[in-house]
């Protein structure tokens, strides 16, 4: 007797978690899929970028651990990409458009990837987990976009 087959959603939601293990950052492991007619165009996971040092590499490791600065807060002391960046910059590296897209995301985007996706034209986003940014969820709705929480469909 056959298992019964993902959604679409489930399937590319778990290619996300898949693309999150490789994910170098000691705060949270996120893990993005970019899909066109469910086709696998770009992945991401945060990350230091290409050819530094990972957090875990450095002396003092974290340094928003260091700080003590909460989710959601300062991304500008952070050393990573998101997932969703990378994701974004690795169709653009491939000269691939991702207008209209759907981004899988274990996690919601922040606000500063809510309007990278906005100007990259994704028109759908499926997130498995929130993330605490208000602002993110407020912009992406005045743009037009709804977050789809996995499960909420």
């Amino acid at each position: 007797m056959m298992n019964e087959r993902p959604g679409w959603d489930e399937y590319f939601m778990e290619m996300a978690e898949l693309t999150a293990k490789r994910s170098t950052c000691l705060r949270r492991q996120v893990g993005a899929v970019i899909v066109q007619e469910k086709h696998i165009i770009a992945t991401g996971y945060n990350g230091a970028p290409r050819g530094l040092e990972h957090c875990s590499q450095r002396e003092g490791g974290c340094l928003r651990q260091q700080l003590g600065i909460p989710s959601g807060e300062r991304h500008e002391l952070c050393r990573a990409l998101h997932a969703e960046q990378n994701a974004i910059i690795q169709a653009a590296t491939l000269g691939h458009s991702i207008e209209g897209a759907t981004i899988y995301i274990t996690n919601q985007p922040c606000m500063i990837c809510a309007k990278m996706i906005i100007n990259a034209g994704i028109r759908r986003i499926v997130v498995k987990e929130g993330y605490p940014d208000q602002m993110s969820v407020d912009i992406l709705a005045e743009a037009g976009l709804k977050i789809v929480m996995l499960g909420d469909q």
